[in-house]
Formats: structure tokens, C-alpha cells, sequence
């Protein structure tokens, strides 16, 4: 029996392909951004092996609930990697994460992330923090822990991806959702900043390998390079949906992700009920129209993969649709009245999209 040759020298983690020096010095390179996110309820700083958050906070609540949502950014992380962007890309799991847990009228407390990477370059993964306490901080959340992991031979060196885990809180009287959808409420519609963190599977195929188009490609629709589209960060409507609930009654909301808008309004319309939304009260972004174009892929495919420029639905009484509509705009979100609620009948789903979408 041949022996197995012994390695000269003998083996290493270093040798393996892990560089534990480089991660120390990402996490150097990201405490200032971690910093930024801090809330008062926060204790002790990076280093630690859990994140704490002071729960005697939640004094205050008579019945607090935790919520909680977990969520990745999807093969966007591949347009960032090939433009070498990467301080954009944390706003985008923020959003993923918060405005989920927003949804039901939570709060967001505090965040954590996981970042998996080929090689540790500590800047780009500083970078990408970056974006992800900016995020924080725009959801009003605080960035309490993350791990950064290197994982040679699995991924290339260039290659990265992303992910979090959020948490929340409601008083259990202000949880919103199905059972406070009443027959006559409005539906208001919130734009979204472009394609968001969705479908990029079918943008890609149909944009980059069907098409061939550069991502440095100037696109007159966009008035920017196509990468610079691509890339556009998620919309994070948390702090204007907690607005909402401050300055008027709502009753749901609904975060517009995979599955397009119809699915997604579906999850929060009790059975007895039907949302029905009007296409032509708004006109797509011109993103919408190339991949459709570009790779004729059918409306109703579009609609099930892609946001088609809506990113939240707030649903509430009719006499409170003005009052959210001057909040939202006072708050520079661009909403409008989109549909209604009414009773289901046999023949209707949860959710329906009706007529042709504008024209601009």
C-alpha cells in the first residue's frame, strides 16, 4: 500500500486559502460605518461573538411582538461584482430584509449580515458594509454583528454574495394585516426606484447574455449607462411606512418583491376579499419596457417576476387616502391612489391587475 505524500513544510489554513490577517483588517476598515447605525439600546461594539440589544426597551410595549425576516440580494451581487461597485449593494439587503418586517408594522431594531466571499479584499468588503450601515440608517435600524466568511475553491476570487437577518417590533394592537382589510379601502401605490433586487436571473439572461449589451453601455431611455440602471439600490420605505401609521389608520401594507405585484398584494387580502389594481394609473420605468422588448417576454411574465415600478402598497380606508398621500409626498415619496377593495367572487384571486398601463 503506497503511503499519502506529506505536504513540505507541512499545511496551513494561509496555504488553504484563507487569510485571517485580511479579515482582521475588514472588520478595522468597517467599525466607523457600524458606528453610524448605533442605537441607544445597542451595547458593546465589534469583536463580540453575538450582538446585544437591550430588551428592557420594550418595557414600554404592553404586548410586544418580535418580528423577524431573513433575505439575500440575489444575482444583483453579479452586476456589482463585474462594475466593481460594491458600497451599493447593503442598501439593497437592507431594504430586502426591513421592508419586509415593516410590513406588518414593526419597527425595525436591529440587523445582522453575513457576507461569503472567494477572497477577502478588506476594502471591498469594508465597502459593502458601508452600504449596509447606510441602509441601517436610513431604515432606522442599528447594524449589531455580521460574519464575513472566506471560502477558497467554492467561490472565485472576485466572487461574493450577501445576506441578513432583521428584527422587529409591533404592540400587538397595532399589527397589521389581513384580518383589518375592510371592503372600500384604498389601495395606494409607492414607486419604486427601478427594478429593485428582483428577477435579476431573467434581466441578465434577456439584458447581458441574450442581447449582448455592455454594462457600460449608454442607454438613452435611462440617460446613464446600463450597469448605472442595473444597479440602482432598492428603495427602503421603512421609516415612511411607520409615518404612515403615525399620521393616519392603515390597515396593510405590502413589500412588492418576487412574485410581482399581484402575488405579493395577494398575501395580505383575506379570503372574502379582492384588491383590484389599475394599470393605467401609472406608466412603468423605461427598465420594464427593454426587458420586455428586448426579450419579448410576455406582460403577464413580466408582471410575475418584476415590480413593474411599484415597491410597497399601503392599504387603507378611503377617507385616509389624502392624508397618506401628503404624508408620502411631504416625505418625497412618489405614491398615488391605485385601486380598491371589494368583494370576492368566485371567479377572482386575491389579487388582479386591470387595464393597460399608461402611456407616457
Amino acid at each position: 500500500m503506497s503511503e499519502t505524500p506529506i505536504a513540505e513544510g507541512g499545511a496551513s489554513y494561509a496555504a488553504a486559502g484563507v487569510d485571517i490577517e485580511a479579515g482582521d483588517r475588514a472588520v478595522e476598515l468597517m467599525k466607523e460605518w457600524v458606528k453610524k447605525t448605533q442605537r441607544p439600546e445597542v451595547l458593546g461594539g465589534l469583536g463580540g461573538f453575538a450582538g446585544l440589544f437591550d430588551a428592557s426597551a420594550l418595557k414600554c410595549y404592553e404586548r410586544p411582538l418580535l418580528a423577524s425576516a431573513t433575505d439575500g440580494v440575489g444575482t444583483k451581487v453579479d452586476i456589482a461584482r463585474q462594475l466593481g461597485v460594491y458600497d451599493t449593494i447593503g442598501h439593497d439587503l437592507v431594504a430586502m430584509v426591513m421592508d419586509d418586517i415593516v410590513v406588518c408594522g414593526a419597527e425595525p431594531l436591529f440587523m445582522t449580515d453575513y457576507i461569503c466571499v472567494g477572497k477577502v479584499h478588506p476594502e471591498r468588503v469594508a465597502a459593502i458594509v458601508k452600504g449596509i450601515a447606510e441602509g441601517c440608517v436610513l431604515a432606522g435600524c442599528a447594524l449589531v454583528g455580521g460574519e464575513t466568511a472566506e471560502h477558497p475553491g467554492l467561490l472565485g476570487p472576485d466572487d461574493f454574495d450577501v445576506a441578513g437577518a432583521g428584527t422587529g417590533v409591533v404592540e400587538a394592537e397595532h399589527l397589521l394585516g389581513p384580518d383589518r382589510i375592510r371592503k372600500g379601502d384604498a389601495v395606494i401605490a409607492m414607486a419604486s426606484s427601478g427594478l429593485h433586487s428582483n428577477g435579476y436571473s431573467l434581466v441578465r439572461h434577456v439584458l447581458l447574455n441574450q442581447a449582448g449589451l455592455s454594462l457600460d453601455a449608454q442607454i438613452a431611455e435611462f440617460d446613464r449607462t446600463l450597469g448605472e440602471e442595473l444597479l440602482e439600490p432598492t428603495k427602503i420605505y421603512s421609516l415612511d411606512c411607520l409615518a404612515l401609521t403615525r399620521t393616519t389608520e392603515v390597515h396593510a401594507f405590502s413589500h412588492v418583491t418576487g412574485g410581482g405585484l399581484a402575488a405579493n398584494l395577494a398575501r395580505v387580502i383575506p379570503d372574502h376579499l379582492h384588491a383590484t389594481v389599475d394599470r393605467s394609473t401609472w406608466t412603468p420605468a423605461p427598465v420594464f419596457d427593454l426587458v420586455g422588448r428586448t426579450g419579448q417576454v410576455e406582460r403577464l411574465e413580466l408582471e410575475k417576476t418584476l415590480n413593474m415600478g411599484v415597491g410597497m402598497i399601503a392599504i387603507v380606508p378611503q377617507e385616509s387616502a389624502d392624508v397618506a398621500l401628503t404624508t408620502l409626498a411631504d416625505r418625497g415619496v412618489e405614491a398615488w391612489p391605485a385601486g380598491e377593495i371589494t368583494d370576492r367572487d368566485t371567479h377572482t384571486t386575491g389579487a388582479e391587475l386591470v387595464n393597460e398601463y399608461a402611456r407616457g
